[in-house]
């Protein structure tokens, strides 16, 4: 996984389309991010050799992030998610991807009001393995986002997913962690940060509200020096959602805006995280 700052496509549009592709890519360059996440919720409908063509030369590492949808999720249909997911992770290596990412495991909103049953967390595992296999041959890594309890009976913390990912026993699938997530699951987002120590690849660093980093109440001291503390050579990616299909902002629950424009987010939220970042020596 490559190490610096990124944004979620989210913040400029709801899908990745041709044209939200190169407004993305675009905007991206302007503002010199390392990372680009692609939204890849409708794997078979991205054009992947137009987005490789927009990425080109530009020293932007494309990232792809989805939740599997209801009909395949690991839980139940662990080999329904397998199809799903190979098909993602063939996505994601034809367009230049680094790695596949997020909700890999289940659909948003899947909750039993029951704790995981080790059936259901046995077909997680099958899936993830699966679909790890495949992505080893692919050269992309798999990560495992661990959301909060509104959104997710499966993974809700840092140690959680690690255990799964032991489980599943293969070097290449890492924990994806979420700011916004660890803030509400996490006894201490440092300890999440900790307990996940040299898996953790990937971050998403969102705010409390999900708008401005650095207008919210999430600890931003306390997580980059947990970063630092494990020598974490990640992927950093704003997550906020100013433009989001109807479906993910019904799962996500975004009834309101969280910001003023996607514009706000990258002249105030994102210097203030490379700050942070710099401060912590994270970044030069």
């Amino acid at each position: 996984m490559r190490h610096g700052f990124g944004v979620h496509s989210s913040l400029w549009g709801p899908s990745w389309t041709p044209e939200l592709a190169t407004h993305a890519i675009d905007e991206a360059k302007r503002h010199k991010l390392d990372i680009l996440e692609i939204a890849l919720l409708a794997p078979a409908s991205v054009d992947a050799e137009h987005t490789r063509a927009l990425f080109g030369n530009t020293g932007i590492t494309p990232v792809c992030s989805l939740t599997l949808p209801g009909e395949v999720r690991a839980s139940r249909y662990p080999d329904k998610a397998v199809e799903f997911l190979t098909l993602a992770i063939d996505k994601t290596a034809d367009l230049g991807g680094a790695a596949l990412c997020g909700v890999t495991y289940g659909l948003l909103g899947e909750r039993t009001n029951e704790p995981p049953t080790e059936a259901e967390l046995d077909n997680v595992v099958k899936a993830i393995d699966g679909a790890a296999t495949h992505a080893a041959k692919r050269g992309i890594e798999l990560g495992l986002e661990a959301v909060n309890r509104y959104e997710t009976h499966l993974l809700n913390t840092a140690e959680q997913t690690v255990r799964l990912i032991e489980r599943v026993g293969q070097p290449h699938v890492f924990v994806h962690l979420d700011t916004y997530h660890m803030n509400i699951e996490e006894n201490g987002v440092a300890n999440g940060i900790i307990a996940a120590g040299e898996r953790l690849k990937y971050i998403h660093l969102s705010e409390s509200h999900r708008g401005v980093p650095g207008t919210g109440t999430v600890p931003w001291d306390e997580i980059f020096g947990a970063m630092a503390a494990i020598g974490f050579k990640g992927g950093m990616v704003v997550e906020s959602f100013i433009n989001l299909p109807p479906e993910i902002a019904a799962a996500l629950s975004v009834w309101r805006p969280v910001a003023d424009s996607a514009e706000q987010v990258m002249a105030e939220g994102v210097p203030f995280l490379h700050n942070k970042a710099r401060q912590y020596g994270l970044v030069g």
